[in-house]
């Protein structure tokens, strides 16, 4: 079974704003937490008030990121919103989803499944970088000319499985330092 992201927009600037806040569609399956770049407005068929959204790269750009955050409705078979568990939840591919833009000192959470390999909290940082495609990769620095996040702790997500017991994941936050 693919475990996906879970992201959590603590303390984000687009609670506030609407102009920070979008609905996007990609050609390949997103999680929340994942990072796009929009790259055409009403392109998409049948979708004429929606961007287009594509993973960021050195040819599309690392700065001016948006991250997704849909709500966490999961299917199961053919019910929406069944599964308690949040990890299961994802966007299939050619569907509409909601996006924001990060500003500096944004507070976000992510799950460990969020993030690209790298070191883990041992790293000082989270960039955009060409070889993550939709996820953010540890760093120990902010790259030039990248979106970059600053670690700040480590924290839990408590997940309820349906049954009588809830699991506990590892979950990273971060302040939002490079756009």
């Amino acid at each position: 079974m693919t475990v996906h992201g879970i992201l959590v927009p603590n303390q984000i600037a687009a609670t506030n704003v609407d102009a920070w806040n979008r609905s996007a569609v990609s050609a390949t399956a997103v999680d929340n937490g994942n990072v796009v770049i929009l790259s055409t407005y009403g392109a998409a068929t049948g979708n004429s008030e929606v961007w287009t959204a594509i993973a960021p790269s050195t040819s599309n750009g690392l700065t001016g990121v948006w991250m997704v955050y849909d709500p966490e409705l999961v299917w199961t078979s053919s019910y929406r919103g069944l599964d308690p568990d949040v990890r299961n939840f994802y966007v299939g591919a050619n569907k509409v989803f909601s996006i924001f833009h990060p500003q500096i000192h944004d507070i976000i959470t992510l799950s460990t499944n969020a993030i690209a390999t790298g070191t883990g909290a041992a790293s000082t940082h989270i960039n955009c970088t060409d070889a993550s495609g939709l996820q953010l990769e540890w760093a120990n620095s902010i790259g030039s000319s990248v979106f970059a996040a600053k670690y700040l702790k480590t924290t839990y997500f408590s997940i309820g499985t349906g049954a009588m017991d809830t699991q506990r994941i590892v979950a990273y936050e971060f302040e939002v330092v490079a756009l």
